[in-house]
């Protein structure tokens, strides 16, 4: 066996130095990997001479990249080719559209951890406009109100907690309640910042998508990821552009709806639904650990599942999570049951609920009429009722600007306001976000929408989502179906 490093990432300040301590080169581009890589198929000789070879005739390599790329359509060539990003000063409410791509990695800026500093962004399409100075008022309104939270809610959260009170190792963890609490009344317009680790075919389609976008914000980020990568690796980010799928569909398809949307009536909004589960759920996942254990085809291995005893299937299940410790995820098997949820969530509890891009999140716009997600500790300190005021004076300020700038008017509202979304979520991923979201530590909007989850699930797949749970509860829920402690 042989194994070598092929590469890493390094800071680019670091590369421009050691470029600039050696003689003029054309090999610092990471399209040298994937042309080596695309060659491995029909190249007999060993990759890291490939490598080399590619070093050598960057140009050469250029080429090959394109030809297979996008002249033979081998794509997953480019995803060889990766960026690190730094972003920011980004408002939150184009942030929700730059973690919406999938397969990328973001860390942000948290708003539960870090004082704000009431930094916003005046849209562009504001700018200039009568709905300019109102529109900075209302900020104003907005950031006044989360630093007068922040002195009330601060001791509120010692007065809870007087034993983590008493330990100055603490300290931080009340002052995140705090924050946590106060930002639901900041705007989608607040800046943010995040890091973000992206192959180039997946920035190729996010570039894309950012053309096409109606928010004058999304589309000069397009451009500024474009500008720092296009002389880097022109071969494998080649077509930036918008085409008609990306500029046509969202708007035909709403332009249609729009007629048929008067015979609807929308119902009254509920937190949590369960719209649809896997049929024999429980079932399927075990006959297809029987049919990888035994060798068996699938239908063969259903009927046998389907035949053994409820105490049989349930040891067979067992035996799945008997070695599993908080930190392991249940065997691939479980992603044959999948659940589609529909939620109302704050943007508050939307920003947490995206990190899980192994969901399919299909999230609708924000409608004030769905009301108002305010933390209960804010009713606790007897500031509900400003709160609201704010929050209401957000929601007038977004019904004007939309009837003349709809593309803009979601940046006046807070954190507080709630959508709706529709998640499909297989049971292996539920188990992951029951996991982290409904720990003790975790925050409480989403912990209550995690919590529903899972109940929901329970319900529906009985037997199989016998481990759900937060962090916390694991030796609890081990003892219970097991009848001892986990091993630790």
């Amino acid at each position: 066996m042989k194994v070598f490093l092929a590469g890493y990432n390094l800071d680019s300040e670091v590369i421009e130095e050691l470029k600039a301590a050696s003689p003029p080169r054309l090999d610092a581009t990471p399209e040298t990997l994937s042309a080596a890589y695309a060659r491995i198929s029909r190249d007999p000789r060993p990759v890291n001479e490939l490598r080399r070879l590619s070093r050598r005739e960057v140009e050469k390599s250029r080429k090959s990249n394109e030809t297979i790329i996008f002249g033979l359509g081998h794509s997953s060539v480019a995803e060889h080719v990766v960026f690190n990003f730094d972003v920011l000063d980004i408002s939150r409410y184009a942030l929700e559209f730059l973690e919406s791509f999938r397969l990328c990695s973001f860390t942000e800026k948290s708003q539960r951890y870090i004082k704000l500093n009431s930094a916003y962004i005046i849209p562009p399409e504001l700018k200039n406009t009568r709905w300019e100075k109102p529109f900075e008022d209302l900020l104003q309104k907005q950031n006044e109100l989360y630093c007068r939270l922040l002195e009330k809610l601060q001791p509120y959260a010692e007065s809870k907690y007087p034993a983590l009170a008493a330990d100055p190792r603490h300290k931080n963890l009340l002052e995140g309640c705090a924050k946590e609490d106060a930002r639901y009344i900041t705007a989608l317009a607040t800046t943010a910042q995040a890091g973000m680790t992206v192959n180039a075919r997946n920035l190729e389609k996010m570039l894309r998508r950012f053309a096409a976008c109606p928010l004058q914000e999304v589309r000069s980020l397009g451009q500024a990821l474009h500008a720092l990568v296009r002389d880097i690796a022109p071969s494998v980010v080649k077509y930036p552009a918008a085409g008609a799928f990306d500029k046509n569909t969202s708007a035909e398809l709403a332009a249609y709806i729009a007629g048929l949307a008067g015979k609807l009536k929308p119902r009254a909004a509920r937190s949590c639904v369960l719209l649809d589960c896997t049929r024999d759920g429980d079932l399927k996942i075990l006959a297809a650990l029987v049919a990888r254990a035994r060798g068996l085809d699938f239908a063969g291995a259903f009927q046998l599942v389907k035949k053994i005893s409820r105490a049989e299937r349930k040891n067979i299940f067992k035996l799945c999570i008997k070695n599993m410790r908080p930190w392991d995820q249940l065997l691939r098997e479980f992603e044959l049951a999948d659940l589609t949820f529909e939620l109302v969530v704050s943007a508050s509890c939307f920003a947490q609920l995206k990190r899980h891009r192994m969901a399919t999140i299909l999230a609708g716009n924000y409608a004030p009429e769905l009301g108002l997600r305010v933390p209960p500790s804010i009713k606790a300190v007897g500031m509900a009722a400003e709160f609201e005021r704010v929050a209401e004076e957000s929601a007038e300020l977004y019904a004007a600007i939309h009837s003349e700038i709809p593309a803009a008017a979601d940046y006046a509202l807070t954190n507080a306001q709630q959508r709706r979304v529709i998640c499909k979520i297989n049971l292996r991923e539920l188990c992951h976000i029951s996991r982290l979201r409904e720990d003790a530590h975790a925050q409480w909007d989403i912990r209550e929408i995690a919590g529903q989850m899972s109940a929901l699930a329970k319900k529906a797949l009985p037997l199989t989502t016998g481990f759900l749970g937060g962090k916390d509860a694991y030796n609890e829920l081990y003892s219970r179906i097991f009848g001892q402690a986990a091993e630790t």
